[in-house]
């Protein structure tokens, strides 16, 4: 599909999961970052999804829904193991208030994401190493498909500044596991169903720190 058809698709597809559509500038963002992600696909492997249809309505409708989900008054947000850019960059077009990093330490990966930050045109920095390597904290930590997500749960936590939030894109069934890996000062909210999902969700935690 040529990108305006992308674009056109995108909102059709938000507005059946019960999204409201994008605006014409972030509309265009997208397709531009769709264009961008295809063409790095086919000699990268950043994602086992290479059809525009799949990448649309499982990698970009997913993230779209879990940035408008994310709560308000977030400053700044660590995308954990970012891959392909996947919450983050979305992240980044539907919530330019929040002051997005990307860490991602394969280095192929990361050169697709400062490209695509350049062409995107987004304030968004790469992190070119592993996340648990920063000396920052963040008001989220967001992490999404990362291999051994219980070890990368508990190392995102120590990310975090005081009553920041943990974000997990994950199932309902994989969820305790991580609940768990996060540790007694996260306090989880209720899971917010993702559209187009099989029992996909965004669960939302903050961090308490308990006196004494």
């Amino acid at each position: 599909m040529d990108s305006g058809e992308a674009g056109s698709r995108l909102n059709t597809l938000l507005m059946a999961a019960g999204q409201a559509p994008l605006d014409h500038e972030t509309t265009a963002k997208f397709e531009s970052y769709l264009s961008l992600f295809v063409r790095w696909n086919q000699r990268l492997n950043l994602s086992a999804i290479r059809d525009e249809e799949g990448i649309l309505s499982r990698h970009f409708i997913e993230s779209i829904a879990a940035a408008r989900a994310l709560p308000r008054g977030i400053g700044t947000l660590l995308d954990f193991g970012s891959g392909a850019g996947l919450p983050g960059i979305p992240i980044a077009l539907c919530r330019p208030e929040i002051a997005v990093t990307l860490a991602e330490s394969q280095s192929k990966k990361a050169a697709f994401l400062q490209e695509a930050v350049r062409v995107l045109a987004i304030g968004t920095e790469v992190y070119a190493a592993r996340a648990e390597a920063l000396r920052a904290v963040f008001d989220c930590v967001i992490l999404r498909a990362v291999d051994k997500m219980p070890k990368a749960v508990a190392a995102a936590v120590r990310l975090l500044a005081p009553a920041g939030w943990l974000a997990l894109m994950t199932t309902g069934a994989e969820l305790d596991p991580l609940r768990s890996a996060a540790g007694a000062q996260i306090l989880w909210g209720e899971p917010v169903m993702l559209p187009f999902g099989n029992d996909r969700i965004l669960a939302l935690g903050q961090r308490v720190d308990f006196a004494g």
